[in-house]
């Protein structure tokens, strides 16, 4: 058994996980691609267990069950990726810098400081069905190798997939991510610019099906993921 907790500095919504990184601290239990299910919100500041029971690995508090994750294949192909300039152009059609349901998120959110949040403000890229931007990973978020840690790249993976969605902020509802799967194909590093891109799947009624991926600014593609979003009204 690990026992862990989630950060504040790691939220999602102001009082719970962020998606991404709470899939990525189970999804980086299982060696390949993995599936990782949300089944409530994580919860910050509180310790949590992750353990093996069968086929999968659980998140839990006390015996209350955060998250699954279980082994998973991902054979989805993405899209050709926007360059670098393409990228960095993007980040100012940004949705979220003039409304946001949640401006404190730790991947997204525009009201976290530089080295801080994540900061990736994935914006429409002219002419392409697609949102994307530029990240350069900060020192905290790599591993001894100088290699970005597994549960960064599932957070880098996550709201990029949302963005892409465009679907309008509403008082009365919330999307939140309900499930997860992704498949690092390739070390990411830190030393050189990294471009995050994400497009839509589809929608049927309160689900919302999304994907993103990670690559050089070359154009390799080094992770990739698929996304179900739940639509709920508050």
């Amino acid at each position: 058994m690990i026992i862990t907790s989630i950060a504040k500095r790691y939220c999602g919504p102001p009082q719970s996980g962020n998606g991404g990184y709470s899939c990525g601290l189970l999804g980086k239990q299982i060696d390949g691609p993995s599936k990782v299910r949300l089944h409530v919100p994580p919860p910050l500041d509180s310790e949590l267990s992750i353990e093996q029971m069968d086929d999968s690995w659980v998140l839990k508090q006390g015996e209350q069950l955060i998250g699954t994750a279980i082994s998973a294949s991902l054979d989805m192909t993405p899209p050709q990726p926007p360059s670098l300039e393409q990228a960095r152009a993007a980040r100012k059609n940004y949705k979220g810098l003039g409304e946001h349901s949640f401006p404190h998120c730790f991947v997204c959110g525009p009201g976290r400081e530089q080295g801080d949040g994540l900061r990736l403000f994935t914006g429409n890229v002219n002419g392409q069905e697609m949102v994307a931007c530029d990240w350069e990973p900060t020192a905290d978020l790599l591993d001894a190798n100088g290699q970005v840690k597994v549960e960064f790249i599932w957070s880098a993976l996550d709201c990029p997939s949302y963005f892409a969605l465009k679907v309008p902020v509403d008082p009365n509802a919330i999307c939140l991510l309900g499930e997860m799967t992704a498949s690092i194909d390739k070390p990411v590093p830190a030393d050189k610019p990294l471009i995050v891109y994400a497009w839509k799947r589809s929608i049927d009624g309160r689900k919302h099906y999304s994907a993103a991926a990670l690559c050089t600014a070359e154009g390799e593609v080094l992770a990739r993921a698929e996304h179900l979003w739940i639509r709920l009204s508050k």
